[in-house]
């Protein structure tokens, strides 16, 4: 049946090619944008992750420029610890010069003088930033950081995480506060005046801390069994063993002390026999030597000039404290390289996976297209027909 007032065919085609048209439009917007979820309305689950995604990426990239400030912080400390570094072994340099009995040593401290200022020099000029790591305060703790990253956990809290350099007396080279704390300002003591030695009493060792000039891990025995020199000092009497001095009495005088008249591992130890004694006593006289900071060296110092071998060992011991604060300022920018490494390829991850959410196959869009178009022509030639009805009704009526 035919009807003027209702044309289903019109109407259905209408539809048809209305939904055509918006599939049309989807198409091109997309095309348009390269994303399939450019907005919450196109999927709103898809649209909320990729945000935050984003988000995070966003974050990254500025963890990512933040350990480049940092880098060029820890670059500049490193920079200027190697080189104080260099300076303090050409120091060391003159030192052992100095020991020849012939050398000038007024014309070595001149050049030790110059090696000493440049060394301030270089402190003071490692800055980066306002920042300088190489003096400070050295009778307190600093922590130095260095964003690291941005970490979301499962429960989708947000945190930073930094990198920590300490500054304090095993890392600050000049101490600022004035209290020659710093590795190149303050005294070394390069005697030792005490070594724990293990006393081997009935086959138990006991540990006991006894006056010495240097350390070794010694097995107490007795008599013979020292094989070493006596000295008898205004200090007391000692006993090298494998060049150590050990404060020692008499065994007859150490009665009620845990070690006496025991047996060890070599024998009893009788009258006559050395014993190490457990009582505080202090080294010899001549094993103390006078230390002076690397600042402070002054071979035209008379005291200084006839302790010239004393001097070259507080160098040495700075310069391992030295190599020590340096070997952890290479770890630091190490660690941040390798940090910086994998912030750019997790921000690559993150833009594959956002990607992989809302982004546009733009081969399979494209075909959609040229379907959706013919499909429109197709629409429009149907709707045609379709309102072309009522003109064959009205033939009917034609005389």
């Amino acid at each position: 049946m035919s009807s003027l007032l209702t044309n289903s065919s019109a109407m259905t085609a209408l539809q048809t090619l209305t939904q055509i048209n918006k599939d049309l439009a989807t198409t091109q917007g997309r095309i348009s944008t390269g994303q399939k979820v450019s907005k919450a309305a196109d999927n709103a689950a898809y649209w909320s992750i990729a945000t935050t995604m984003r988000s995070d990426n966003e974050a990254l990239g500025a963890v990512q420029e933040a350990l480049g400030l940092g880098a060029s912080k820890v670059d500049t400390a490193y920079s200027g610890m190697d080189a104080a570094i260099n300076i303090v072994k050409e120091i060391k340099k003159k030192l052992v010069t100095a020991q020849e009995p012939s050398a000038d040593k007024a014309k070595i401290q001149g050049e030790i003088s110059q090696l000493q200022e440049q060394l301030k020099g270089i402190v003071a000029s490692a800055s980066f930033s306002g920042e300088n790591w190489l003096t400070g305060d050295a009778t307190t703790t600093a922590i130095k950081t260095v964003v690291g990253s941005f970490v979301r956990d499962s429960s989708g809290g947000v945190s930073i995480k930094t990198i920590d350099y300490t500054l304090d007396s095993s890392t600050i080279l000049i101490d600022s506060s004035g209290n020659d704390a710093g590795l190149l300002d303050k005294q070394y003591n390069v005697s030792q005046n005490s070594v724990t030695l293990k006393v081997n009493t009935n086959g138990t060792e006991t540990e006991y801390t006894v006056a010495a000039y240097t350390t070794d891990d010694l097995i107490a025995q007795g008599g013979s069994e020292f094989q070493g020199n006596y000295a008898k000092t205004a200090s007391g009497d000692f006993v090298q063993v494998q060049g150590v001095w050990v404060a020692a009495v008499d065994a007859t005088t150490v009665a009620g002390q845990d070690i006496a008249a025991q047996t060890t591992a070599s024998g009893t130890i009788t009258a006559g026999d050395w014993a190490v004694d457990t009582s505080p006593a202090a080294a010899p006289a001549t094993n103390v030597p006078a230390g002076a900071s690397i600042l402070d060296i002054d071979l035209t110092n008379t005291t200084q000039a006839g302790k010239v071998g004393d001097l070259l060992k507080g160098v040495d011991a700075a310069l391992k404290d030295m190599a020590s604060a340096a070997a952890s300022l290479g770890s630091i920018s190490s660690r941040i390289d390798m940090q910086n490494d994998f912030i750019s390829k997790l921000t690559d991850s993150l833009d594959r996976g956002i990607g992989r959410l809302v982004d546009a196959d733009m081969e399979e869009e494209s075909a959609r297209l040229s379907a959706l178009q013919v499909q429109q022509q197709l629409g429009i030639q149907s709707l045609s027909i379709a309102n072309s009805n009522a003109q064959n009704i009205l033939s009917l009526f034609r005389q």
